[in-house]
C-alpha cells in the first residue's frame, strides 16, 4: 500500500488497491497449496493464512470506502 501514497489520482489509487487485492488473493491461494502439499506445518499455515485474510479484508474495506465516497 506504500505505493498508494504516490498515486497520481483517486483512480490511480483504486487501481493500485485492486492490484494489491489480486496479489493478496493469489498469496492466499499459494498458502493453501503449500498446506495441502504439507510444505508448511498447520500452525504456520494458519498464522500466515490469517494474516493474508486480514490484509484482504483491509483492502476490500478500503476499496468500498473509497468507492462509496466517490459518489
Amino acid at each position: 500500500m506504500h505505493e498508494g501514497i504516490y498515486a497520481q489520482s483517486k483512480a490511480d489509487f483504486i487501481s493500485k488497491l485492486a492490484i494489491a487485492l489480486k496479489e493478496a488473493s493469489e498469496t492466499a491461494y499459494w498458502l493453501i497449496i503449500l498446506n495441502k502439499t504439507e510444505y508448511t506445518d498447520e500452525k504456520t499455515y494458519r498464522s500466515m493464512r490469517a494474516d493474508a485474510d486480514q490484509l484482504i479484508r483491509i483492502i476490500v474495506s478500503t476499496l468500498k470506502t473509497i468507492r462509496k465516497n466517490e459518489t
